[in-house]
């Protein structure tokens, strides 16, 4: 296997733990990602092959792929190489592994997808490459041209690499647009020019320039750029091309004449792009550039089969899946017929009119729009199958959130607008006006005033109400120098300030009075409001000093200057708890903290490689700060020893803007110049705090004063309003003070996504009055017993709704989508009748009757006989006496359709079949009753199975919390809480359970156990930066206080107190602890048990005494005696051999317990690879078998397993589970021979079931399915990239993937390098 050219040294050694580094993994974890937009500056800019596509936005590729399983698109890797902006894509035609592109630094790469890496790169592509295309015919060949030419060709491998240019290509008169190389005529390639010509080469024929230019051109200096360019795929010459002003012309590349030139129905259209549809020979479709309409065609019609408005704003590029999903079309392809181009005229049936002999083919467009908005359009459908609205396509430069609402974050961008998002949905909800020039900075107005000010480059500042949707003030003192930075005062929301490159600080009042001007020697960058103190505020220099005015007084000058940096100081901060303290981020690569009571800068953080901008106070801890660089990261620092905890490497490009919001104050969110926003949990680096909250520890064990907690080496405690808010509510609160005190700190300590929906859950199934539940309740997953309610009521809000004269903000639905919206509830609510209406207001006349009849016949009737008295008015009453008098189904179908009218004939067969929505029960001999009672049970049944579905598909989209939530909204606790212990949500599952009560106590449990190990290795301060453990006893003690709230929790205290390491003193005290006998007590105790015969007693004690060492022998002599024997079971040796493995590590690395240790980790790993499959963990199956042959292989032991028998084992696994788990579709499936099936039957007798059923499946923790810059680590399990957090092992260097971690140290608790460290990644 690939993974064991990582690890295998570690197999050949046995004494390597001198300078063993610790086991860690990074604290700061990705949990959301805002993509960027598709840019729209370059042309072709998104590609797709077979079940991927890929756009790219100014410095990344974002690839989606189609998950098999839920038939959807998802993001599935962003390359992000390109340091300037990206030119061009083109996907490989003959490998759908592989795509170029190029950008504007004259660079082309060439990616492996599937790995996700560069595989091929040309330095120096002599001109930017504005088009590039894989060579057809010629499998390793790439064609690029810049703008004026020439063509050159770039052989990526073999005898002939390297770059040649096209020998015809060259000189052109006109500028290249783009060029395309033919499908089939091997070397034929088209280019379209700025002047509207195009240029035609073909090998053995001669070179046609600048050809075929519209008519109306001809002699004219006139430019029309061709906008986009397709060969027919049926046909060697024809050529379909757009030009931006004279349309679509279909030409021929021989004869060069124009065939058909096509018509659009309005004039003022343009086309922007188009492209084939591989699946319905002879049609194409267009975006036009104005609007975002999309235009079905023909080429046998001059005119569009259909228009469809997809978007306000203009198409940038398109371009058409070649297989659509698998899933959700039949696979019969018809008969292709050789002799037909793409230009033969479809032949109707004589029965149907030309109208109707053209339906809309079966496939997916990828659409770009000029917004940057990026989606995938099913045609036959007609609706978005995936859509990304809105995404910046540039450098976003500064973020924040509102200050009234955690769930709203405004980002300002390059691109001149300020979006702003909901973070649960990661969506926007609000974006300005624009053509702003550089948006540099943004700062939302105080409280729930729902404004915000933003600086510009070149336009002054400006202040937009995003309810009004306007700008509503702008400020010129600047005139036209850049503002980098504008701060909205807090403490006074009168003032605001803005810095510039004319070397002023400006106050004014929000009416635009002048209260400051501060002069500085040079451009001021950064300026940020005291929180302690409202008239005092800092600036940031190019001179490198840091000044400090005080705005109450008349005097221009600073009251203190601060000097130190080497380089400008870009952003300043103030801290929010520590009054008078400072930070600021120069262009010298540090952050210097400064003291104004001091006068003095007190800290000093190096680390950064590059300037630093984002700097950012924790609201709660008093000394976290995170700074962020030109260096791609994001550095979290301890100020009070100018220590980095932690290195984030995720952005792929430089980090501008970070922010919390106070109300959630370890959610944070970063923007960049690679056009996205990420959310970060930083929960992780207080985990101590977040137990001594689960432990029920005393007050002042969670919550602190600055001074105390700014010590250096004091445990984290929190400092900030909302932690010193919820201690005061609850100290307000009579009766079960508990459940309030863990829902408060959980939704203030978890981050977005879910946690919020969850806790509404529990309170309605803890019986909590509806009135109670917010207004945001009906958003998000609801129990089951609201839904019908809260359905209807969306229904009927959808139906009267009054749009405003402008519409409600980004993406709102127009009227009639609202409508349809609500008759679709309707109809899904048995509201037939509402449904009829709203169909009739909306025109739907055929929808309506069809299913009018299940209301009553006498309602359908009237509902006729208006439908009539309209189509009397439209002179088409020759249908209406026949339909109305006869009211014979079946003549009135067939009557429809020798009319051709098949839509109509359906809708009223369709009508008749279904009759109306009741449910008819067959009768039984048992009576009604009893058929009731089966259908509500089927119905049952059916609700579960969905709920399953769509819970496992948030999981599997890195969503554990809201997976929990569809289990809760059934009641269904046990599943709901297996979901969060699989997704490593221990914290927020102990909650939850413990509100929960007895329904969920096993699960409960189950996470305590997981949080306790956890605790057992985790240093007290930060967990990352690996302090001397002066409270390693802390966190002993916490373990042992979560064991406690556990019923019959003896043995897992014992495991604690036989693996924590310490002095006697401790030891004894934990002892005492845990109610456990003295360990000179466990000795003799471990000697009686042993002289009566009692195994697990025996090691039990011994484990506990001055010697656990004598626990080895005695329990890997007794679980190799039993699996010598045939029927032995897990269950048998697995509860010995998980108590054996809590000896204390120093005793178990001693050199005489060599062998001993090496038959241990052996048993664990075979154990663990049966305990893997027990639990469905498919993925570490194979590592862990694989683990167990290598040391079987290379460390000298004797145990009863062959490495012959393991292999046996492995591969009846993998037989005999391959139909559940299809590895893919071009390996054929084989079925079991009858050995293989034997000895997986065998095994299954041995593992039974699992005793907590819900936790079985595959771990998938929050941020698994998002896509990083910094996914470059390689899992030593699987030799694969690791998508997703990672973790590394005890050598620093090895990694593997934080899921498989998880589940590794579920069912084999010692590292898979061999050496036997546990591990410790909860």
């Amino acid at each position: 296997m690939a993974w064991m050219t990582y690890i295998s040294h570690w197999f050949e050694q046995d004494d390597w733990y001198e300078g063993l580094q610790r086991v860690n993994m990074s604290q700061v974890r990705q949990v959301g990602l805002l993509a960027a937009g598709c840019q729209p500056w370059n042309r072709d800019v998104c590609a797709a092959s077979g079940d991927r596509f890929a756009y790219c936005a100014t410095l990344a590729i974002y690839v989606y792929q189609l998950d098999h399983h839920y038939n959807e698109f998802k993001l599935h890797a962003i390359m992000s190489e390109h340091k300037k902006t990206i030119t061009a894509l083109s996907w490989c035609p003959h490998n759908p592994d592989l795509f170029a592109s190029g950008s504007a630094d004259n660079l082309v790469i060439i990616w492996n997808v599937a790995e996700q890496k560069v595989i091929a790169k040309l330095d120096n592509a002599k001109g930017t490459p504005a088009s590039l295309s894989w060579c057809w015919n010629a499998g390793d060949a790439l064609a690029f041209a810049s703008h004026r030419g020439p063509l050159f060709i770039w052989t990526i491998s073999g005898p002939d690499s390297g770059v040649t240019v096209h020998k015809d290509a060259h000189s052109f008169l006109s500028d290249i647009c783009m060029f395309r190389w033919h499908t089939q005529k091997k070397g034929k390639v088209a280019f379209g020019h700025i002047d509207g010509s195009l240029s035609i080469f073909q090998p053995g024929n001669k070179s046609q320039k600048h050809v075929l230019r519209p008519d109306s051109l001809e002699g004219t200096d006139e430019e029309d750029p061709v906008s986009a360019l397709e060969w027919d795929p049926l046909s060697t010459d024809y050529l379909l091309v757009a030009n931006l002003h004279h349309g679509i012309r279909l030409v021929d590349s021989e004869s060069l004449c124009c065939i058909t030139t096509f018509s659009f129905p309005s004039a003022a259209a343009s086309v922007q792009c188009l492209a084939w549809v591989p699946s319905a020979p002879g049609m194409f479709i267009t975006g036009d550039s104005q609007v975002g309409v999309l235009r079905i065609w023909n080429v046998s019609r001059t005119t569009p089969i259909d228009n469809f408005k997809l978007k306000k704003t203009g198409f940038h590029c398109l371009h058409v899946l070649n297989s659509p999903p698998r899933k959700k079309f039949s696979n019969q392809s018809p008969t292709k017929n050789h002799y037909t181009s793409s230009t033969s005229e479809a032949v109707p049936p004589p029965t149907l009119t030309q109208n109707q002999a053209f339906s809309l083919p079966p496939g997916h467009a990828v659409c770009c729009f000029l917004d940057g908005g990026i989606g995938l359009y099913d045609m036959g459908a007609k609706k978005w199958d995936f859509l990304r609205d809105l995404g910046h396509v540039e450098t976003i430069f500064d973020c924040k959130f509102k200050p009234d609402n955690p769930n709203l974050l405004a980002t300002a961008s390059f691109d001149g607008t300020i979006k702003v998002w909901d973070i649960n949905t990661l969506t926007a909800v609000y974006t300005s006006p624009g053509n702003e020039g550089v948006i540099y900075s943004l700062s939302w107005a105080p409280g729930d005033l729902n404004c915000i000010a933003g600086a510009t480059s070149r336009n002054g500042a400006f202040i937009w109400d995003i309810k009004k949707g306007k700008m509503v003030q702008r400020f010129n003192e600047h005139g036209k120098n850049g503002i980098f930075c504008i701060a909205w005062s807090h403490k006074d929301s009168k003032r605001i300030a803005t810095c510039s490159g004319d070397g002023y600080c400006i106050i004014r009042t929000i009416d635009g009075k002048i209260l400051h001007k501060y002069r500085h020697p040079a451009a001021v960058f950064g300026c940020d409001w005291s929180q302690n103190n409202k008239d005092m505020i800092a600036t940031g220099c190019e001179d490198k000093n840091v000044r400090v005015y005080y705005v109450a007084t008349s005097s221009d000058q600073p009251l203190k200057v601060f000097s130190g940096h080497t380089e400008k100081v870009f952003h300043v901060r103030w801290s929010p708890l520590r009054e008078g303290t400072l930070c600021s981020g120069s262009d010298d690569g540090s952050v210097r903290i400064w003291d104004y009571t001091q006068d003095a800068c007190i800290n000093i953080l190096s680390g950064h490689t590059a300037p630093v901008r984002g700097l950012m106070w924790n609201t709660e801890i008093p000394y976290l700060l995170i700074s962020g660089s030109w260096d791609y990261t994001i550095k979290v620092w301890d100020t009070r020893e100018g220590i980095c905890l932690d290195t984030v490497c995720d952005h792929g490009a430089d980090v501008y803007g970070l922010t919390c919001h106070p109300r959630r104050p370890f959610t944070m969110a970063s923007c960049s110049r690679d056009s996205t926003v990420r959310l970060w949990s930083l929960t992780p680096l207080i985990t101590p705090l977040q137990i001594n909250i689960l432990a029920d520890r005393p007050w002042e064990e969670i919550i602190g004063n600055t001074d105390s907690a700014i010590e250096p080496g004091a445990p984290p405690l929190l400092c900030g309003k909302v932690s010193r808010d919820i201690k005061q509510e609850i100290e307000k609160l009579s009766g079960n003070l508990r459940v309030k005190k863990l829902r408060w700190f959980s939704e203030c300590l978890s981050p977005p996504g879910g946690s919020d929906n969850l806790w509404n859950l529990v309170a309605v199934i803890k019986g909590q009055d509806d009135s109670l539940l917010p207004q945001n309740y009906c958003k998000g997953i609801m129990h089951l017993k609201h839904l019908i309610k809260f359905r209807t009521s969306e229904a009927q809000e959808l139906t009267t709704v009054k749009m405003s004269k402008f519409g409600g903000g980004i993406g709102v639905p127009t009227k009639e989508e609202r409508l349809k919206e609500a008759a679709q509830i309707h109809l899904r609510l048995g509201q037939v009748q509402r449904y009829c209406e709203l169909m009739v207001e909306l025109g739907e006349w055929d929808k309506a009757l069809s299913v009018a009849p299940s209301v009553s016949v006498k309602y359908w009737k009237k509902l006729m006989q208006r439908r009539a008295d309209q189509l009397i008015q439209e002179d088409k009453d020759d249908v209406i006496p026949y339909c109305i008098a006869i009211g014979d189904v079946k003549k009135l179908v067939h009557f429809f359709m020798s009319r051709g009218q098949l839509k109509e004939a359906l809708l009223v067969a369709q009508a008749a079949c279904e009759g109306n929505m009741q449910t008819f029960h067959v009768s039984t001999p048992k009576g009604p009753s009893f058929s009731d009672d089966i259908y509500k049970e089927d119905f049952n049944e059916l609700l579960q199975e969905a709920c399953r579905e769509l819970a496992e598909w948030y999981f599997q989209d890195g969503r554990a919390v809201l997976a929990a939530c569809c289990h809760l909204a059934v009641d269904n606790i046990e599943l709901a809480m297996a979901y969060l212990i699989r997704g490593n949500e221990l914290e927020l599952a102990v909650c939850v359970g413990t509100v929960l009560g007895e329904p969920a106590a096993p699960a409960t449990h189950c996470a305590l156990e997981l949080l306790a190990r956890k605790c057992m290795m985790t240093p007290a301060c930060f967990p990352s930066v690996g302090y001397s453990f002066p409270y390693c006893h802390v966190n002993r003690d916490l373990a042992a206080d979560l064991l406690l709230m556990t019923p019959d929790s003896e043995l897992q205290l014992v495991k604690l107190c036989a693996f924590c390491p310490g002095c006697t003193e401790e030891i004894s005290d934990l002892h005492e602890k845990c109610k456990l006998p003295t360990v000179e007590e466990c000795m003799q105790l471990a000697e009686t048990a042993h002289a009566n015969g009692k195994i697990f007693e025996t090691i039990k004690y011994y484990l506990l005494s001055q010697e656990p060492e004598k626990a080895l022998p005695i329990g890997i002599d007794f679980i190799k005696e039993h699996i010598s024997s045939s029927d032995w079971t897990l269950d048998t040796v697995y509860p010995v051999l998980d108590l054996l493995s809590y000896i204390r590590t120093e005793k178990l690395v001693l050199h005489t317990c060599t062998e001993a240790r090496n038959e241990l980790l052996i048993l664990c790993g075979y154990v663990g690879a049966l305990l893997a499959i027990r639990r469905q963990y498919h993925s570490i199956v194979p590592a862990l078998y694989e683990y167990t042959s290598q040391l079987l292989k290379r460390r000298k032991v004797s145990v009863p397993l062959k490495i012959e028998h393991l292999s046996e084992e492995l591969d009846a696994w993998r037989a005999c589970t391959q139909v559940v788990n299809p590895s893919s579709e071009d390996s054929p499936y084989t079925p079991p021979s009858d050995s293989q099936r034997l000895v997986y039957a065998t095994l299954l007798k041995r593992l039974k079931e699992e005793p907590l059923r819900g936790i079985v499946g595959p771990d998938y923790v929050t941020g698994s399915n998002l896509p990083s810059h910094s996914d470059i680590h390689i899992s030593c399990l699987t030799g694969l990239k690791i998508q997703g957090p990672v973790f590394f092992l005890e050598d620093g260097k090895s990694t593997i993937s934080l899921n498989d971690a998880l589940m590794w140290a579920k069912v084999n608790p010692f590292s898979p390098l061999g050496t036997g460290i546990r591990l410790n990644p909860f």
